[in-house]
């Protein structure tokens, strides 16, 4: 069941990426904490592992095809991401559980609030 489970969320994380360009943390690190009660820290670094490799391989794929993808820009985009992502996991270490998932809902609120306001 835990292995259908974790199948289960990947790809609704892929899917809901390639449908709407999300990054799929949004619903791995949720579903981590709650169906697998790991905490924060955890759900982010299970994450970060899962996306490593296959993060939107395909579903970029797809949009180049279409000739929606800006690969310069994706490839300037990924040295910072990959820069930042050093330091912000750096940064997140000392962070009490607690705070850390406080900041993340934090985060998802905004980012919502402000595509439903602002649009």
């Amino acid at each position: 069941m835990q292995i259908f489970l974790l199948l289960v969320i990947g790809l609704l994380a892929g899917a809901l990426g390639g449908l709407l360009g999300i990054g799929g943390a949004v619903l791995m690190i949720p579903a981590l904490m709650y169906i697998f009660k790991m905490s924060q820290h955890m759900a982010q670094g299970t994450a970060l592992g899962a996306m490593l490799l296959p993060v939107g391989l395909l579903a970029a794929i797809k949009y180049y095809q279409a000739g929606n993808l800006n690969v310069g820009f994706a490839a300037l985009i990924a040295v910072g991401f990959l820069i930042g992502g050093f330091f912000g996991a750096s940064l997140a270490m000392p962070i009490p559980d607690e705070i850390l998932r406080k900041i993340f809902g934090a985060f998802l609120l905004l980012v919502a609030l402000q595509m439903i306001i602002w649009g």
